[in-house]
């Protein structure tokens, strides 16, 4: 295919993406089921081009249905049959509710032996005098004794660890003399359930209540395979025919191996796994450590400790779970519990993370700041490395500003922005509701789809969705730049200076530099990435083979920086040392150049630079809340057009040649993504003039009326957030308003924009009866010139606010709160 053709292909799929890139929200199965409303949802969601869903059962199933029983397994196959019918896609939910591993307790139920365990720690302190104790081991029948270890206190937490002793039991208990008369403490290491539990799907099973079901062992194998057989090989049975086709994948959420609401101060074990934590170098009389401080040593034998546990968890559930779906034909998704966990995504096919709890968000430097910050690029540069073709991302949850129904329209396509140039290109919305029905609408809110505000409009962001996800897939990012990543830790501060200064990175799993990646002449290769540079923050904690291996690839001209504190913790092998990530961005620049330069510069940019087929994507994200407006220079040329993802319009570019490369005018509105595709195989031509300086036509603010929603036609003296007037201070719904304005000549404009101002939640406008368009974030702007008279032009604004105000009795500013301008550019 010819360079022109492979970019008008492109063009039509961007413009009209396949459906496999459509968001697959969580679908709350939360209330009493039927079919016909079942049935009704599915279409409802197809409508919307929402092309598939994660059937997820959720607390509110009425215990008349028992989660996987035969009625409730009706109701999926009819579901999963609907949706067959419709060509959608569907994720089952292997859990009821969360976290996943118990079968909404029925492992446990089967057998007690498979509940979630944990090792406690009993301290009994020795008489001042130094003379022996005899200790009694008393177990319930249900505990194991793991080790007893004799330890010198130094302080109420502090241990010398150093002194400690491991003792054998006898048969009337433990017996030890202390060697000293200094402060010394028996410690029992018991093995005991964790009485941990799941949040259920049924009334009274929820955290702290009655009926809450036990959470099992993940550690165990026998408990895994119990849970594997009670819940997906039921699914399998009823839905084998849909396996492969319209059932894509198994998505497992946040595995706890202790529980929620698990007794205090337990580590998690299983029975027997002494000896494995034994072989894997850890010692015995260290495990005092994992509750004590022990010094210089403590935060390594705990983080030894925890990759015995991590390693473990991964063969135990996640390859168990892996394997069984790669037997079936279908994949692996969902995510881990803590946002670093790269280690653990090894085994997904779809490997994922979740956007929740507003850990990110666009305030207070959340987007770049903290190890939540890293978890867009843990799942999606786990897929890179990994040759995984998606990632996924469980977004929204309770991530209004204020918890509640607080999430905006606003804030959900910012995360949806955050996540995309970081390169995660499958959306799951956490979460479209079944029912809201009283305690429902509570639980875990807002619902993001059919029972929110912007529901009309969805299909603009499911479109926007596939748009970005079809982008993200089969392509693959220009990062030069590789931070060493641990099995669970995803350094954040040295990144922090590369999003600000738009210089790209991937992160690199120390675990693959052993057999996965390739040095030669200086570049690390993997899956296709080509790294010429490697950044290293917590030197201390990289493994003697991994210095090895960055030492070559010094040696042979690569570049290492490594960020380190003033005391020199780790060799010498050649690399760059820094005190502070801010003097990074310059050591890269010098060595690989300048790929793309902002001018003025700015750190609320993000850029990602894409190829795919050929063509080259810059992605452009503001992830602040004004308007940017400057020169882009890039180090590429070619034919070049703007895309804009969220309405697909696709418009040339004005470009001007540069000794190296070339630059263009970029605006990049607040909440906007700007796409810049270039292809380098052909040559810009010709270009008519920019379009000149936009200038007021005509202020607006004054002489509005509302015509719908207050039950009567009233006259505005001014424009105010309707939570100031009389009896609407908590009011969620919609009032419209209407103005009448002249404009002698329309056609004597280029273009004619009107801008609302504030218009607090989502503006609808009808300009001379006819819809054109709906905003639901600032700016609230129109593109109206197509819409205009000569003489009286009227204006319709109809204006829906935040559901908060009624459900959780905020009084957030609401309704056409301007300044109103109409501005434009003369021809």
């Amino acid at each position: 295919m010819n360079s022109l053709h492979q970019l008008n292909a492109l063009k039509r799929e961007f413009i009209a993406p396949p459906a496999e890139f459509s968001p697959l929200p969580f679908w709350f199965w939360n209330d009493e089921l039927s079919a016909e409303e079942t049935i009704r949802q599915i279409h409802d969601f197809r409508a919307k081009e929402v092309d598939g869903f994660v059937i997820h059962p959720r607390m509110g199933l009425p215990k008349s249905m028992p989660y996987l029983s035969e009625p409730y397994m009706e109701l999926v196959e009819l579901a999963v049959a609907e949706a067959d019918q419709l060509g959608m896609k569907v994720i089952l939910y292997d859990e009821g509710m969360y976290p996943s591993g118990s079968a909404c307790g029925m492992v446990v139920k089967e057998n007690g032996d498979y509940a979630s365990r944990g090792l406690q720690v009993k301290e009994y302190p020795c008489t001042a005098n130094g003379e022996a104790v005899q200790i009694p081991v008393v177990l319930l029948p249900e505990e194991n004794l793991v080790s007893a270890l004799a330890v010198r206190k130094l302080s109420g937490v502090e241990i010398d660890a150093e002194s400690s002793l491991v003792l054998h039991p006898e048969q009337d208990g433990i017996r030890f003399a202390p060697p000293d008369s200094r402060d010394w403490s028996v410690l029992l290491f018991i093995e005991t359930p964790s009485k941990g539990t799941v949040r259920g799907v049924h009334p009274g099973q929820d955290d702290g209540e009655s009926d809450a079901p036990l959470a099992a062992d993940l550690l165990n194998p026998d408990a895994v395979q119990t849970f594997i057989r009670l819940t997906h090989e039921t699914y399998y049975k009823k839905l084998r025919r849909f396996f492969g086709s319209t059932v894509i994948a198994m998505f497992t959420d946040e595995p706890d191996l202790l529980g929620r609401s698990h007794l205090n101060g337990l580590k998690p074990w299983t029975q027997g796994f002494m000896d494995e934590y034994i072989e894997s170098g850890c010692r015995e009389q260290d495990l005092a450590a994992l509750w004590f401080e022990a010094g210089e040593t403590t935060a390594t034998i705990r983080e030894a400790y925890e990759t015995v546990i991590r390693n473990r968890l991964a063969r135990t559930y996640y390859k168990a779970l892996a394997d069984w779906c790669e037997a079936h034909g279908i994949g692996l998704t969902g995510h881990p519990a803590a946002s670093n966990d790269i280690g653990l995504l090894e085994h997904f096919h779809i490997p994922g993370q979740d956007v929740v709890w507003r850990y990110v968000a666009p305030e207070a430097g959340k987007a770049v700041t903290g190890v939540h910050s890293t978890m867009g690029k843990c799942s999606s540069d786990s897929a890179r490395h990994r040759g995984k073709r998606r990632n996924m991302n469980e977004s929204f949850g309770v991530c209004g500003i204020e918890g509640g129904w607080s999430l905006s329209a606003d804030n959900i396509k910012w995360y949806l922005d955050w996540l995309f140039v970081r390169g995660v290109n499958l959306i799951v919305p956490h979460a479209f509701y079944y029912s809201i029905r009283r305690e429902r609408r509570d639980e875990r809110p807002p619902d993001v789809g059919p029972n929110n505000i912007w529901w009309q409009d969805y299909a603009q962001f499911a479109r926007y969705m596939k748009r970005m996800s079809w982008l993200m897939t089969d392509s693959r990012n220009g990062a030069e730049t590789a931070v060493i990543a641990g099995d669970a830790e995803l350094p954040w501060r040295i990144v922090k200076p590369l999003y600000e200064r738009q210089i790209e990175f991937n992160y690199l799993e120390e675990s693959l530099l052993g057999g996965s990646i390739e040095c030669k002449d200086g570049v690390l290769s993997i899956a296709g990435y080509r790294y010429k540079a490697v950044l290293v923050e917590n030197g201390k904690r990289l493994t003697p083979d991994s210095w090895r291996m960055l030492r070559t690839f010094a040696d042979q001209g690569g570049l290492v920086i490594e960020l380190s504190d003033d005391i020199q913790t780790t060799n010498d092998i050649g690399q760059v040392r820094v005190g502070g990530e801010e003097e990074i961005p310059e050591l890269l620049l010098r060595r690989l150049g300048q790929k793309v330069q902002l001018e003025p510069a700015v750190d609320s940019i993000r850029i990602s630079r894409i190829t795919k087929r050929g063509i080259l994507f810059y992605v452009i994200v503001n992830e602040g809340e004004a308007g940017y407006e400057g020169t882009l220079a890039m180090n590429h040329s070619g034919y070049t057009e703007y895309w804009l993802p969220w309405t697909g319009e696709v418009r040339r570019a004005r470009v001007e040649q540069a000794e190296e490369g070339q630059r263009l005018r970029v605006r990049v509105e607040r909440r906007e993504c700007v796409i810049i595709a270039v292809d380098p195989n052909m040559e810009q031509g010709g270009m008519d003039c920019e379009p000149g300086e936009a200038v007021e036509i005509a202020d607006l603010c004054a002489h509005w009326r509302v015509v719908e929603g207050l039950g009567r036609n009233v006259e505005l003296p001014t424009l105010s957030s309707w939570t100031e007037w009389d009896g609407l201070k908590h009011y969620s719904g919609t009032v419209t308003y209407e103005k009448s304005f002249e404009l002698s000549d329309p056609s004597a404009w280029a273009e004619v924009k009107l801008d609302l101002g504030e218009a607090p939640d989502l503006a609808r406008l009808w300009v001379n009866d006819r819809e054109a368009g709906v905003r639901m974030w600032s700016p609230y702007v129109f593109d109206i010139g197509g819409y205009l008279k000569p003489g009286v032009n009227v204006l319709k604004v109809a204006v829906t606010n935040s559901l908060a105000n009624q459900y959780d009795g905020k009084s957030y500013a609401s309704g056409l709160i301007g300044p109103v301008q109409l501005n434009g550019v003369r021809k």
